[in-house]
């Protein structure tokens, strides 16, 4: 019998936590659901990944007011993914930044990540048909540049490619706070679809070396304490090497995709099971280690057919025609 596609059978509402995680920085978490980060500075409020619709964003700003008053003039995107930028638009942010290779994203693929994404997770697109369009950044940068929300510096860096090419860290000096989208997960699955797995683990040990106190995660609980910091990297760290060196070996061996997904299910489920969305992540996850694996550098474009194709082939139990007319494609 199939699973259930993706995140559609995931109906039930999460329990939103708000918490202060350093002097005015905020960590909006929701059970495994993506994480949205906010900083408070003088004069104005900076937010941090935005959720997936207007609607869903105003559960964010409603937290927000209980705080304070502030405009929110700048949001940010550490990555492009629908679940984590649609939303913008509720904000009425005057500046939406993003790295310049996410805005490469966007031109390449971002129509393409909605539809996919809207498929994958129908609980988390509420009030969709508010959403205006997809979300342009109104400034890029190549490696870092520093916003002053008044006399609070927030440095805003590219430290290298992971669970994207463009993905950035909000990094906020006076309170030693580190906002880091999917580069790290807590008890959640890294989705791992568009990632680049050889350069990953190096951009988690320049993300640690800032010896942050508190880190607001892409899905999970807040990191509050350097021990809970140093787990949350060390748990992505793991689910990144366990999930790669399955599949790495697979291709070496001459296996089959499906028999690579076999293989990794049987590494990944006793260590990772019971993390958020792991199900959801893993056909997603093996395909794209397969992929660089056999030396494909840039993760090809997932649209909503090609979702539920891996899927029916991978989780489903299909034959292997359609992965193999998948992989033809790429060669």
């Amino acid at each position: 019998m199939s699973k259930q596609f993706a995140s559609a059978g995931d109906l039930e509402e999460k329990t939103i936590s708000f918490v202060e995680i350093g002097p005015g920085c905020y960590a909006f978490t929701a059970q495994g659901d993506p994480n949205t980060g906010v900083i408070i500075g003088d004069e104005s409020v900076m937010v941090i990944d935005t959720q997936a619709t207007p609607a869903m964003a105003e559960q964010v700003i409603e937290r927000i007011r209980t705080i304070t008053d502030k405009p929110i003039k700048h949001v940010v995107l550490s990555h492009y993914h629908a679940v984590r930028v649609l939303g913008a638009s509720a904000y009425g942010a005057s500046e939406i930044i993003s790295s310049d290779l996410t805005y490469r994203m966007i031109v390449e693929r971002g129509q393409q990540d909605w539809d996919s994404e809207y498929g994958r997770f129908p609980r988390l697109f509420q009030g969709a048909d508010g959403i205006p369009g997809l979300t342009w950044p109104t400034i890029t940068f190549g490696s870092s540049m520093t916003v002053w929300l008044g006399s609070r510096e927030v440095r805003i860096m590219h430290l290298g490619r992971g669970h994207t090419m463009g993905d950035i860290v909000v990094w906020v000096p006076d309170a030693k706070v580190m906002f880091s989208g999917d580069l790290v997960e807590y008890h959640s699955a890294c989705y791992c679809g568009d990632a680049h797995f050889g350069d990953w683990p190096k951009t988690l040990d320049r993300l640690a070396a800032f010896g942050a106190q508190a880190i607001v995660p892409g899905r999970g609980d807040a990191l509050t304490s350097p021990a809970m910091v140093a787990d949350g990297i060390a748990l992505t760290r793991d689910f990144l090497s366990t999930l790669y060196g399955s599949v790495s070996a697979s291709v070496d061996e001459g296996r089959s995709l499906k028999e690579a997904f076999d293989a990794a299910r049987a590494a990944m489920d006793p260590k990772f099971g019971d993390f958020a969305i792991h199900d959801h992540c893993l056909p997603f996850n093996v395909a794209r280690a397969y992929d660089e694996a056999k030396g494909i550098d840039h993760p090809q474009i997932w649209t909503a057919e090609r979702d539920r194709m891996m899927w029916d082939a991978l989780q489903g139990g299909a034959d292997d025609t359609a992965i193999e007319e998948d992989a033809a494609a790429q060669e």
